[in-house]
């Protein structure tokens, strides 16, 4: 092996934000100073090359010499640490209306992850979601209307629908919060939602009639409004790398979905 010197592309104030929660968890659970082999800084810096570059752990741990166990237990630690300061969906609405937001976004999106065991009520797999055609988990996430992501939801089985998974995590808390002046736009997959989240129209099944021009109309404004809070998704992936394909358990998704959230808030 030939050892060569590498940059991780995450501005050091990111790293020095995870490090800093990482030591008060020490600190909380009482880790005795010293004890371990990577300080909170050098183990902040494991993580974020899991998340950034999606890398191998074992390789991981390699380079921080470290055993492949140990790397797991330290990674597990940061992805649990980052999802506790996750923002919670009623505080994120609450800023949302105090901040003058006309309406925020409401989204799915599938990660990908490897084939596990466990079946749904009609005896399929139910992490494969029929729909991509491969192993995912489920996760909602809400946006403001320029595209940042506000919010990420615990994961469900890929199997599952979309709405199914919004009347879960999401619905609840969006109504109140368009009973006061705060709406949800929606796509197709939200259809029958219920008052304050609006999705596009659909013509009637028993009429093979044309929309009218009013409806139709509505249909373009909404997708044109929607479509920057729809790149939410995008932008969460396709920085952290690890969103693309996830090797480690799928009940994980959520948390790791949403510690790639405060590192996003955290970049800015």
């Amino acid at each position: 092996m030939v050892p060569y010197s590498a940059t991780l592309d995450v501005p050091r104030h990111t790293i020095e934000f995870l490090a800093r929660h990482l030591a008060a968890h020490r600190r909380m659970i009482g880790t005795p100073q010293g004890s371990r082999t990577l300080g909170p800084f050098r183990q902040a810096l494991f993580a974020l090359r899991w998340f950034r570059e999606a890398g191998n752990v074992h390789r991981l741990a390699r380079d921080a010499h470290i055993f492949q166990a140990t790397g797991y237990r330290y990674l597990h630690e940061a992805i649990d640490v980052l999802a506790d300061q996750a923002p919670d969906l009623h505080h994120v609405l609450h800023q949302c209306k105090e901040q003058g937001l006309g309406h925020v976004i409401l989204d799915g999106t599938l990660i990908d992850c490897d084939r596990v065991a466990g079946t749904n009520d009609n005896g399929n797999d139910a992490w494969y979601s029929g729909k991509a055609k491969h192993f995912a988990g489920n996760v909602q996430f809400l946006a403001a209307p320029d595209g940042t992501p506000l919010w990420i939801s615990d994961v469900e089985p890929g199997s599952r629908h979309d709405l199914t998974c919004a009347r879960v995590h999401t619905l609840p808390a969006l109504y109140p919060a368009a009973a006061q002046g705060l709406p949800t736009l929606a796509d197709v997959g939200y259809l029958g939602s219920g008052i304050g989240v609006h999705t596009p129209l659909r013509p009637h099944p028993d009429i093979p009639s044309p929309m009218t021009s009013d409806n139709r109309a509505h249909n373009r404004l909404l997708r044109c409004v929607r479509a920057l809070g729809e790149r939410a998704a995008a932008e969460l992936k396709q920085r952290w790398r690890a969103l693309k394909h996830i090797t480690l358990s799928p009940s994980r998704i959520g948390a790791i979905a949403q510690a790639a959230l405060v590192l996003n808030n955290a970049w800015k």
